[in-house]
């Protein structure tokens, strides 16, 4: 059996724009950019899009009216032309929505981890949100069942929680919100396989 090579047409020897991405097909697979290189990772599984809806769910209910509660797919580009980005869930003033994108930082990006994406969202991930301005990062995982928040101080990203299965925490940024973990996981107790 031979492998199979799928031309999608994208260009060679310069750094990708988001307009570049408009070329890409879709097959489940999420496509983002950052400075210029392609990320590509498989759709999620069912843990994920449990726990990123339970959180969704969360911070809608306690958002503030000048603020929207949305979950990936959605570009948020910073208003750059080399960087996409999808974070999981987001946080975003009305005032700074488009149509089709968000051209600023969110307030909030969540990214909830799967095997494919732990690295990128622990490091990359991390890194770009914190260089471009995002006030608050919380990186959910699923498996040891935590949430990891981070605050920006001073052009840097400070841990302002370390959530364990079991905890609850009221937050004070980006609006204030009380997440229990138990409620984020109660879905997948649900089904314990």
């Amino acid at each position: 059996m031979g492998a199979v090579t799928v031309s999608v047409g994208l260009p060679f020897g310069r750094p990708l724009t988001v307009d570049d991405l408009e070329s890409l097909p879709d097959d489940g697979h999420r496509y983002e950019l950052l400075d210029g290189t392609l990320l590509v990772t498989p759709g999620p599984a069912w843990e994920h899009q449990e726990v990123g809806t339970s959180l969704l769910v969360v911070l809608r209910s306690a958002r503030p009216p000048e603020f929207t509660v949305l979950p990936a797919p959605f570009a948020v580009t910073f208003g750059l032309a080399d960087t996409e980005l999808q974070p999981d869930v987001f946080v975003a003033r009305y005032s700074d929505m488009r149509r089709k994108n968000l051209p600023a930082a969110p307030v909030l990006a969540v990214e909830v981890l799967s095997p494919a994406t732990a690295l990128v969202d622990r490091s990359l991930k991390k890194a770009a949100y914190e260089r471009f301005g995002v006030e608050s990062y919380w990186i959910v995982d699923p498996v040891s069942r935590t949430l990891v928040a981070f605050e920006l101080r001073d052009r840097s990203y400070h841990q302002v929680a370390d959530l364990q299965r079991d905890d609850v925490y009221d937050f004070e940024r980006p609006f204030p919100v009380r997440v229990s973990m138990p409620v984020l996981w109660e879905e997948l107790d649900r089904n314990p396989s």
